[in-house]
């Protein structure tokens, strides 16, 4: 696309990703400064149709931002009444007493919530500040002038198949900012791009992930608990794979049912997706759903690298907010609070930049609040959680993790800062050295095939586009991943975008790429690594509506 000639728009900042750390600071730079011009582009149908988060939302964030939010009527309806925490067997379940828990792991004061929706009202508090906000809008390439980061190209609709211009091609247009914020979540492709290019990870350990699942049912009003939240560890991934479950009860009889596996796991015949099928037939979960019924389904990848895994967060020009960093508390599940809080640091450093003149030079000031400001302070707090998890096993973690945490919160650690070691890709075993694991076929009550479910994420793509999942050598997946791994990734993919099928004998691997739902597991846990995830044309993806 590089000979295209395309329009340019200026601004102050431009924004990329409705997320609520984009949102955030085009709130809070708008907040600062009514003048400045502010734009959000987001590549989802509207503002929230590709957010998908449990959600317990700690609101300090919006406190913060907002502090009149409750009368603005923000979608924060139902207040946590109880925290419970089971550990599962098979057939039973044990349930973990709260006393012995760290203090940050008490749920009180914090809301059950849809962050689709919360996004959705933020926007609104946005626009009615001046903030343009742009849906259907991905943003696929980054534009440079010299060393410094100037702008991104959004909004470029019907390439040919083979990705090359056609006659009714929309070349986009060049959106341009004294700042770019990139608060596209975990593993956005331009944050990935900006990383490697100013090598920003150099001195911090790998990025850690885990892979989320979620589908909302509509439970038996008697069963219906407003308030409750569950966490659930052991069955049915014991030891095969780090994670657990999560089960919150919202209001109109809906209840959040997901399911979280850690991305480093060694077996590739782990199939995620059927771990958090068969979950669901654990007696205690069944027995909830009975009756009831699935109405939606999604999953995204999740940033569990924490405090030591955060690369620098500035380039000439750019700053990456929110989970294009990795700013997870894995323990509390929670990061919406500290995407939120890390928009606001770098408005303000945005601000007090242009505010004195400067333009496309690095927000130093704003990565100097994250790690040492509140975020920071949250996140070196449970810091040696993953690692523990991820060398010693879940009972062990259970018992340092915690004593680390009680510990923490006197401002010391026993263990210091433990390293992840290898990234998740490079955690995958060969397939000879694990038995392959046997799943019970989905019954069309409790448990879903994989197609069905993504039908209930409205995921939808122009077929006749370029696939935006490209694979850097296409015999790869066949000469090195099927003999070496048995291709996980017909496993890993919750939404069955890939396949391996058989034509005249041979094997050839098949990219469903209509099915994907933006959770970007390919591009992290391929063994090969040869998987990369771009954005595909504005709108298309999910739609989700109350994740």
């Amino acid at each position: 696309m590089s000979e295209v000639v395309r329009e340019t728009m200026e601004y102050d900042v431009v924004i990329v990703g409705a997320g609520p750390a984009g949102l955030s600071a085009a709130i809070r730079l708008k907040q600062l400064d009514a003048d400045l011009q502010v734009v959000v582009l987001e590549k989802g149908s509207e503002v929230g149709a590709h957010i998908l988060s449990g959600a317990v939302l700690d609101p300090c964030g919006l406190d913060a931002l907002i502090p009149d939010w409750k009368e603005k009527g923000a979608p924060l309806n139902v207040p946590v009444k109880e925290d419970n925490f089971y550990m599962l067997g098979e057939a039973g379940e044990i349930r973990i007493p709260n006393f012995p828990m760290p203090p940050l792991m008490n749920n009180h004061g914090n809301y059950i919530v849809s962050m689709g929706n919360v996004t959705r009202w933020m926007a609104e508090q946005a626009e009615a500040l001046g903030v343009e906000i742009f849906p259907g809008m991905a943003c696929s390439e980054l534009v440079y002038e010299g060393d410094r980061l100037k702008g991104v190209v959004a909004g470029v609709f019907g390439l040919e198949a083979d990705g090359s211009i056609g006659e009714n091609t929309e070349p986009g247009m060049e959106l341009h900012g004294k700042y770019v914020f990139l608060s596209e979540g975990v593993r956005g492709s331009l944050s990935k791009e900006v990383i490697e290019k100013y090598n920003l990870a150099e001195g911090h350990e790998p990025q850690k992930f885990g892979l989320g699942m979620k589908e909302i049912w509509e439970i038996d009003p008697e069963k219906h608990k407003e308030g409750s939240v569950t966490h659930t560890m052991g069955w049915p991934l014991n030891g095969n794979a780090g994670g657990g479950s999560f089960i919150y009860h919202l209001e109109n009889n809906q209840v959040y049912v997901g399911f979280v596996v850690h991305l480093n796991y060694k077996n590739p015949h782990l199939y995620p997706y059927m771990e958090f099928q068969r979950f669901k037939h654990h007696p205690m979960v069944a027995e909830l759903l009975k009756g009831g019924k699935r109405v939606a389904y999604g999953a995204r990848a999740i940033s569990e690298g924490g405090y030591q895994s955060m690369p620098k967060m500035v380039a000439p020009g750019v700053a990456l907010l929110g989970c294009s960093v990795g700013m997870v508390n894995v323990p509390r599940i929670k990061g919406n609070h500290n995407a939120m809080l890390s928009g606001m640091a770098a408005a303000e450093a945005a601000h007090e930049a242009i505010k004195a003149g400067r333009e496309g030079d690095e927000l130093t000031a704003y990565e100097t609040e994250v790690r040492k400001g509140a975020i920071g302070k949250d996140l070196k707090k449970v810091r040696n959680v993953k690692p523990m998890w991820s060398k010693w096993g879940l009972l062990p973690s259970l018992v340092l993790g915690g004593l680390d945490m009680w510990t923490n919160t006197f401002g010391f650690s026993l263990f210091g800062t433990l390293k992840h070691g290898k990234n998740d890709a490079d955690s995958t075993e060969p397939a000879a050295a694990h038995k392959e694991i046997s799943y019970p076929k989905p019954d069309g009550t409790l448990s879903f095939d994989r197609l069905t479910n993504v039908s209930f994420s409205m995921t939808n793509h122009e077929e006749s586009q370029p696939a935006h999942l490209h694979l850097k050598d296409a015999s790869l997946p066949i000469s090195v991943n099927l003999p070496k791994y048995a291709e996980p990734a017909q496993r890993y993919c919750p939404a069955g975008v890939y396949e391996i099928v058989e034509k005249e004998g041979e094997q050839h691997f098949v990219i469903n790429f209509q099915n994907c739902v933006h959770c970007k597991t390919c591009d992290i846990k391929d063994p090969s690594q040869n998987i990369n995830w771009t954005t595909p044309q504005g709108g298309d993806g999910p739609n989700y509506p109350n994740m």
